[in-house]
């Protein structure tokens, strides 16, 4: 690496953004972040699971025990319909934790925290609207006029990333799954602390889960079917009373216990249409690479989205400081990473096409089948998606045939 031209720019400062730069100064370059927010707000957002596989990234850089010390283990799933009928569970209470259930600001400030302390620059306020490559990198141009230059860039802003635009311009674009997310905070509710256990019901109309935290509030979510193509602007769009009406309709007829849940809600309900991401042949163009939801967004239904984007910033920064040329370190990291998201997008998506049924007759099959799966669901521990670790120390070796970018 030629040490007078090591910065790189990296684009986010989510999740994959801070954990990329993190990993990126400890092999020697030089990041900035580039965030398109203006401040930085660490309530936006509802809540999301950090997988057990996550935590080990999150151990490697040191702030994995702020996440295990404030978030809620994550062992068993309990699901029931909405009549209190009991389906049935999967998980194990003894072992490791699958993960942990936190607060999205609150992972955010964590990775942020530690960004600040490497005294790592942050600039707010700046949403990137195009690249070029250069000589010895790329040009970036912001929308407040700001340009920058830099040797390597790193793709961390979401699932809308404007450096996708950029790069891939005819990429396979974000699909909507047919579901939408709502979700809040609610306190004042006569629910037990059960340790470890969330819990899970299917509806009439609707899928609804929760869990609840030793101090006595509850994280509450419901995934609703709907039609069309709905953005986050529509959500926003509507009103807090009319999201009020809506849930009480969504659910009326299901345990009471739903709607007090809703009731309760501390400040506003959260809405949000769930998009995932199409396989998507080409991770990088020239100096720049995508990672995270830029590149292969999941929906949340299996709780791994945060997990994958902390797994990419590692195997992305192993890639570069192993190999030497930027184009083989990018195909051997994609080599590495896509069979692995693509699996869990399509198995995240398959998860929430079964939380709704259209129908009563839907509905009782569903009810009839699903202690069936459950079961064989336990007997699956999801080794495959938990259990998979990154070795900080292992060396990467370029991958044959790596730098065929549509392999």
């Amino acid at each position: 690496m030629d040490t007078n031209n090591n910065k790189v720019a990296v684009i986010g400062c989510g999740i994959a953004g801070p954990a990329a730069a993190l990993f990126l100064k400890r092999i020697g370059w030089d990041p900035v972040i580039y965030e398109a927010a203006t401040t930085h707000d660490d309530y936006a957002g509802l809540f999301l699971n950090v997988g057990r596989n996550g935590l080990r990234v999150l151990k490697e850089l040191g702030i994995d025990q702020p996440i295990r010390s404030e978030g809620f283990e994550m062992r068993v799933m309990r699901f029931r319909n909405g009549k209190g009928k009991p389906l049935g569970e999967v998980g194990h209470m003894e072992g490791e934790p699958q993960g942990y259930t936190v607060k999205r600001g609150y992972l955010h400030r964590v990775l942020r925290d530690e960004v600040i302390r490497q005294k790592i620059p942050i600039v707010l306020g700046a949403k990137l609207v195009r690249m070029k490559n250069g000589n010895k990198g790329a040009e970036l141009e912001f929308e407040n006029g700001r340009t920058e230059a830099a040797r390597l860039v790193v793709g961390c802003d979401g699932i809308h990333s404007s450096l996708r635009k950029c790069l891939l311009p005819d990429a396979p674009q974000p699909q909507f799954t047919g579901l939408i997310s709502i979700g809040g905070f609610s306190k004042g509710v006569k629910v037990p602390f059960v340790p470890g256990v969330q819990q899970m019901v299917f509806g009439k109309r609707a899928f609804f889960g929760y869990i609840v935290q030793p101090s006595g509030e509850l994280f509450w979510f419901g995934n609703e079917e709907v039609k069309g193509i709905p953005t986050r602007k529509d959500m926003l769009a509507i009103s807090q009373a009319e999201w009020n009406r809506r849930t009480a309709e969504l659910y009326k007829g299901d345990d009471p216990l739903i709607l007090d849940i809703i009731r309760s809600t501390q400040g506003d309900i959260g809405a949000f249409p769930i998009y995932d991401i199409p396989p998507q042949p080409t991770w990088h163009d020239g100096p720049a690479v995508l990672i995270g939801d830029a590149v292969h967004a999941t929906s949340p239904n299996a709780g791994q989205g945060a997990s994958m984007a902390l797994e990419d910033a590692m195997m992305l920064t192993k890639c570069i400081r192993d190999i030497e040329d930027l184009e083989r370190a990018f195909t051997t990291f994609r080599s590495l990473r896509h069979e692995r998201v693509e699996r869990i997008v399509r198995y995240s998506r398959t998860l929430g096409q079964r939380k709704y049924a259209a129908n009563r007759v839907q509905a009782f099959f569903r009810d009839t089948m699903m202690p069936l799966f459950l079961k064989s669901a336990n007997k699956d521990s999801h080794s495959w998606m938990y259990d998979y670790r990154i070795d900080w120390e292992e060396h990467v070796t370029q991958i044959t045939g790596a730098l065929d970018k549509d392999g």
